[in-house]
């Protein structure tokens, strides 16, 4: 594979909000908004953690300290589409994101989290199918 030069893909997710399109990728962080998309991902990272979630660190395969691969999660792009979704889109609106892979367990679990907490239905179209997050549940019955 290296000797073809083989890489794989990065991990993106694109949201639309009206005419303008932003585009997400994992552990981004020159974003212009970075530092208030990380805030609001730590107030509802510290919301969900008092509701019982624990993150599921064995999606990630990197041979790192558990606290390294908490923060790895922590910067998903669906993360930071969808925090960056519940501050510029209309309240109330459907936050609709797309994603060039699968969504990770953790990201799935965490994403039916914050629908609950914000009261935001949250739709994901992954690489195989639509996720519909509202009040903690999702269309997939959690198969993906």
């Amino acid at each position: 594979m290296a000797l073809m030069e083989v890489k794989k893909q990065p991990g993106y997710c694109c949201i639309e909000l009206g005419k303008e399109s932003k585009v997400f990728y994992a552990g981004e962080t020159d974003h212009s908004m970075k530092d208030v998309i990380l805030c609001l991902l730590k107030k509802l990272d510290a919301e969900m953690r008092r509701r019982g979630y624990v993150p599921d660190i064995s999606s990630v395969s990197h041979d790192m300290e558990w606290q390294e691969k908490e923060r790895q999660l922590f910067c998903h792009s669906e993360r930071l589409a969808v925090a960056y979704g519940l501050l510029k889109a209309v309240p109330g609106t459907v936050i609709r994101v797309v994603k060039n892979l699968h969504v990770c367990g953790d990201c799935h679990s965490v994403l039916k989290f914050i629908s609950t907490i914000m009261k935001r239905e949250i739709v994901v179209r992954d690489a195989s199918r639509y996720h519909h997050f509202k009040d903690e549940e999702c269309s997939c019955n959690d198969y993906w």
